[in-house]
């Protein structure tokens, strides 16, 4: 059985995506989240074999946005597959996605048997589900090589970190301590922990290891 989990903020699409899911025999929904705050919480209470094996996620949700929550799940859960789900297909949405590490970005105009059959897919051959339409976009952004190159260089807009947010991310991955960091920096200790109160807040960890295990997969340092 392929393990689902769908997020999305309308209670209606989701119903909608795990009835056209739930028609396949091979599909089981493991959990719908409301966004993607709702769907990190409830990964925390997830034992490592009950996880979901995919994930559709929409882009436009309260609290912690799609993009924002696949950037830090795909870091802290990389055997998950992220699919976006959603009805945007603009250049910077799939840009950011990409970024993000989302593997596949499917429109949710795509029948049931469409969506279905690119998910069984990218489970048994690892093969990333496009919409036709967004595929042809990517085609395009790819012949453009100055557009692309640009935006998939770096992720720390994803995540609205600060220069000097960033700057002490780079020193905790040196092995710093607060009261090191506030010295090299000519600040106080107790400014430097407030820095990195705030970088686990954007990345939305609670501890120095899950933030520079993202900050080491998605290039933040």
């Amino acid at each position: 059985m392929i393990r689902i989990a769908i997020v999305d903020d309308k209670i209606t699409n989701r119903r909608i995506v795990a009835d056209k899911l739930s028609r396949h025999p091979v599909f089981t929904i493991l959990f719908q989240a409301s966004d993607g705050e709702d769907f990190l919480s409830r990964m925390k209470d997830c034992r490592e074999d009950q996880q979901p094996h995919i994930v559709l996620m929409d882009i436009e949700m309260p609290n912690v946005n799609g993009i924002t929550a696949i950037a830090t799940a795909s870091s802290l859960y990389p055997e998950i597959r992220f699919v976006v789900l959603t009805i945007f297909d603009d250049e910077d949405k799939i840009f950011n996605a990409i970024k993000a590490g989302a593997c596949g970005y499917l429109l949710k105009e795509e029948s049931g048997p469409v969506i279905a059959d690119m998910l069984t897919n990218l489970w048994e051959s690892g093969a990333g589900p496009i919409s036709p339409s967004i595929a042809y976009k990517i085609l395009q952004m790819v012949q453009a090589p100055l557009a692309p190159a640009s935006a998939l260089n770096n992720s720390t807009e994803i995540f609205h970190l600060s220069e000097r947010e960033k700057q002490i991310l780079e020193m905790l991955s040196q092995g710093f301590e607060y009261k090191d960091i506030g010295n090299k920096l000519f600040i106080s200790a107790n400014t430097v922990k407030k820095h990195c109160i705030n970088i686990y807040q954007k990345l939305h960890v609670n501890s120095r290891a899950q933030a520079l295990r993202i900050a080491y997969t998605k290039g933040l340092i």
